[in-house]
């Protein structure tokens, strides 16, 4: 069997550059890349010194002689009350288009697949946006995913979280 052209890695404090070029690059093509308000700093701090989230990195060629970063799945885990178990949530996946239809996908889903396993995750879930067809086709044709379509993501940015100290209880 011939051997595969990219590796799958956990990313490290030195990849920090090439995380964040990845996620412009999936900024971009979600026609988003004027909020991408992240940095090497804030990824070093946040993903290395204290790890909210992990990343797992492909690249190019082989751990003995890596090349550029192609793809990345940035995960963490959450919990559910219902499973009483950890979950892993996929905040990100993003494949070079240069890179995609090689497979690329697929592996990073096996590595993540690997690691819900190790941690006895009761599932993976992830957000894909309602006009991306093409990853919704892999999603749910390739990987045999389930839409979740009863649900509605909710969000609280900056001021909406301030916002919420009116509702702290004071304490006697």
């Amino acid at each position: 069997m011939a051997s595969s052209p990219y590796f799958i890695r956990p990313a490290t404090v030195e990849d920090v550059d090439a995380i964040l070029e990845l996620v412009v690059g999936l900024a971009t093509y979600e026609k988003a890349a004027d909020q991408v308000k992240a940095t090497p700093e804030l990824y070093r701090k946040n993903l290395f010194e204290t790890p909210y989230a992990h990343t797992l990195l492909a690249i190019v060629g082989s751990p003995d002689a890596p090349g550029k970063a192609i793809g990345l799945a940035m995960y963490f885990f959450n919990y559910s009350t219902w499973t009483g178990k950890p979950g892993l949530y996929l905040e990100d996946l993003f494949v070079d288009p240069a890179f995609r239809g090689k497979g690329v996908g697929k592996a990073l889903f096996a590595e993540l697949g690997k690691v819900a396993e190790e941690k006895d995750c009761a599932r993976i879930d992830w957000q894909v946006l309602k006009w991306n067809q093409p990853s919704i086709d892999f999603y749910e044709k390739t990987l045999g995913a389930t839409a979740m379509s009863e649900w509605m993501g909710m969000r609280l940015e900056g001021s909406q979280i301030q916002n919420l100290r009116k509702f702290r209880l004071t304490s006697s």
